[in-house]
């Protein structure tokens, strides 16, 4: 049939060519007929079939570089990314070197117990990461959010409260704060900062909240919010935007109890959760989950390890993409009611990514320990492990971290930076 269809093709070309490209000495154009036969479909076997060109041979598979990495990891080492924790002191000690190196931590969190000025602080992270054997860069984060929940050196000029920024209800300068809260965390190599409070203060009698919060407005608390978040985005450091679903309402400390908020999901969808949806719907990196009981969402589980509220509303609901990690795991509001080991489980079950361990060894190295028998008797999946370190080994790229040590910083240039703003 081929040899057919080629003569054919070889008869027209040739009559074409008789009527509109014979040359002037009288003669075809040898090279277009030459052409036109190498152009021939040639005869392979001698059936009909249609020859296919395979994939193969016409695209290259491309490589996921993160799936790759993730394939190449131990359980351990996986189980470790999924795990953020503190630490005493002003230096790096053996026990958080060993969670380092032998337990594979995805990172650690500094509070003012781990800073006494600015010379000993930029030590103490270069040492951090200068343990960090891994390849994989550490979470060194901090709550950073201005006003009373600082954790700064002296020597750094205070910024202002949320409360503060909220009354002055600018989005342009909310950004600014972000911006430089994130310019000043990032000069000591501080690569994620729990920051912006997005609760609304609805409920004067809040005993944790307050001041912590732009305002009691929602659509203040949206704007400026998502204003500061996109400011300390803007200046490559991973904003972490917290309580979700909301803190605002409530009578009781988490850090000292459960707190109880008796609203529905769509009471909640017309106030609380308007702040993270506008950050969702403007690319939020990562979203802290509280330690809540909505009693009306989910009667069983606190916020932090409810598979309905992470899962089914963040997730599938909100179309959340990005990180969850949980708040402290050894807060009053899980540690007087729950075992530490079984609400890490709970929580990795319910769509959490990572989770934060604050305080003690102990409870770290029990965190680890039960989430890697879970994983071993089967009630956590190993697919279900490799989706939470599929989103954190993208986040850790996409903002490119890295173990380089910084050699010098300069406060008063720091300091000159936050007066601009502030004044």
């Amino acid at each position: 049939m081929y040899k057919k269809i080629g003569v054919l093709i070889i008869v027209i070309l040739t009559f074409c060519l008789g009527c509109s490209s014979y040359s002037h000495e009288g003669s075809y154009d040898k090279d277009i007929i030459d052409k036109a036969k190498e152009e021939i479909p040639q005869e392979e076997n001698n059936n009909d079939e249609e020859i296919r060109p395979t994939e193969e041979n016409n695209t290259e598979e491309e490589t996921d570089p993160i799936k790759e990495k993730i394939d190449t990891m131990t359980l351990e080492e996986k189980i470790g990314q999924l795990v953020i924790v503190g630490f005493e002191g002003y230096t790096l000690n053996e026990l958080t070197e060993k969670m380092i190196k032998d337990y594979y931590i995805g990172g650690v969190i500094l509070f003012k117990r781990n800073v006494q000025n600015s010379t000993q602080l930029l030590d103490l992270i270069n040492s951090l990461k200068k343990a960090n054997e891994n390849n994989i860069p550490l979470f060194i984060s901090v709550d950073e959010e201005g006003g009373l929940v600082s954790r700064m050196p002296a020597e750094l000029l205070a910024l202002p409260n949320s409360k503060s920024i909220g009354e002055r209800n600018d989005k342009d300068f909310s950004y600014n704060i972000g911006k430089i809260i994130a310019k000043e965390i990032k000069a000591f190599g501080f690569n994620m900062n729990f920051a912006p409070v997005l609760d609304i203060n609805s409920n004067p009698n809040n005993p944790v909240i307050g001041a912590r919060a732009f305002g009691s407005d929602e659509v203040i608390v949206k704007e400026l919010g998502v204003a500061t978040m996109k400011g300390m985005q803007s200046e490559e450091i991973i904003s972490v935007v917290k309580h979700f679903p909301g803190h605002g309402d409530t009578l009781v400390d988490s850090h000292l109890n459960l707190p109880l908020i008796e609203k529905d999901l769509d009471e909640i969808k017309q106030f609380e959760l308007i702040p993270f949806i506008e950050a969702i719907n403007n690319d939020c990196d990562v979203v802290m989950t509280a330690h809540i009981l909505f009693n009306k969402i989910d009667s069983q589980n606190p916020a932090s390890f409810s598979k309905i509220i992470i899962t089914d509303i963040l997730r599938n609901q909100l179309d959340f993409k990005g990180v969850v990690i949980t708040d402290d795991l050894t807060m009053g509001a899980i540690a007087e009611n729950y075992e530490i080991g079984q609400v890490a489980v709970k929580a990795i079950n319910a769509g959490s990514d990572i989770v934060l361990v604050c305080h003690g060894v102990d409870n770290e190295i029990t965190v680890l320990n039960s989430i890697k028998d879970a994983v071993i008797k089967g009630e956590i999946s190993k697919d279900r492990i490799d989706e939470s370190l599929y989103r954190i080994l993208s986040l850790k790229m996409k903002y490119n971290m890295n173990n380089d040590e910084i050699k010098a910083i300069d406060i008063d240039k720091i300091n000159q930076e936050i007066s601009s703003v502030i004044n």
